[in-house]
């Protein structure tokens, strides 16, 4: 017999002092009931309760019996009703995977707002520039800005990663403001990659052209942190390519100057990653929809 089906019909013999009327509850006959009880006492090896004709009381050990199995059952509904909060409103932990300047620059400013929103949820979030395996890492999100290659994921556009090119006015002073992206060839370019002094920048030309111009560049400081490269564009090593909302104060103070300002540097398609193979919680949901109406989909 179903044992906790049989605890409960238990439970209800001990509070109406009667089989007949707990058979009526269960919709079954009043011998069943009575066999429900009669098969726990067989597994336990103990009477539960003593039985009359007119009356039925609880012996010692059923007495410690229902009061054990009332507290069962109570945590049982709480365990019950705890999964069916955590299915219908955002809790618990949300792990989320970012690259360090998308991570630092625009999600960490916005969790206060999230987490005020969705006081039930704690977000962990790790910055990586490594490519994060969603799946082997246990991260219900990840945030990858580029291009994306096919990675059986599910894909959720937000706004494209706006970068700004600009330098210390020192720098500009001493090496010459260039006015053709072709200039940043003779020019001292702060890189993103670590371990090469190398890398390409794209630009859009201006007109209705919109003619693209791909340029290597080269210079003295490769990091993979973008707050290193801000230090040492303010610091006047070279010319940085980075996350508008990392310089915006900087070139809002004249710490640092627009460079090329009549071309637009590519900006970088950027996706929320989650499993197509899990269901969505509701604190995934929470985030992904406050992530889209924080930043939009479109560029601005």
């Amino acid at each position: 017999m179903d044992r906790l089906k049989s605890m409960k019909i238990f439970i209800k013999v001990v509070e109406t002092g009667s089989f007949a009327a707990v058979a009526d509850t269960f919709g079954m006959s009043a011998p069943m009931i009575g066999r429900h009880v009669s098969t726990l006492e067989e597994d336990l090896g103990a009477q539960l309760l003593y039985r009359t004709t007119r009356r039925h009381s609880l012996t010692e050990a059923g007495q410690i019996y229902y009061e054990r199995s009332k507290a069962i059952l109570t945590d049982l509904l709480a365990a019950d009703e705890s999964v069916a909060k955590l299915r219908s409103e955002p809790r618990g932990v949300l792990k989320i995977g970012a690259p360090t300047n998308f991570g630092s620059t625009y999600i960490a400013p916005i969790l206060p707002q999230y987490l005020a929103s969705n006081p039930e949820v704690r977000v962990e979030l790790t910055l990586n520039n490594r490519v994060m395996d969603l799946l082997e890492e246990g991260y219900d999100l990840v945030i990858r800005t580029g291009d994306l290659p096919d990675s059986g994921l599910i894909a959720r556009a937000i706004a494209p990663y706006q970068l700004v090119i600009c330098a210390s006015p020192a720098y500009i002073e001493q090496n010459g403001m260039p006015e053709h992206p072709a200039e940043l060839a003779t020019h001292a370019c702060l890189g993103f990659r670590p371990g090469t002094m190398r890398e390409v920048w794209t630009f859009t030309g201006p007109g209705d052209l919109a003619e693209e111009f791909t340029v290597p560049v080269n210079g003295p400081l490769a990091a993979n942190d973008g707050q290193t490269l801000r230090q040492a564009a303010l610091g006047g090593a070279g010319i940085v390519l980075q996350a508008e909302g990392l310089l915006r104060q900087d070139l809002a103070a004249g710490h640092l100057v627009r460079v090329l300002e009549h071309y637009k540097p590519a900006a970088l398609p950027t996706h929320l990653l989650y499993s197509p193979t899990k269901a969505i919680t509701p604190k995934l949901r929470s985030f992904l929809d406050f992530a889209v109406q924080h930043f939009g989909t479109k560029a601005t």
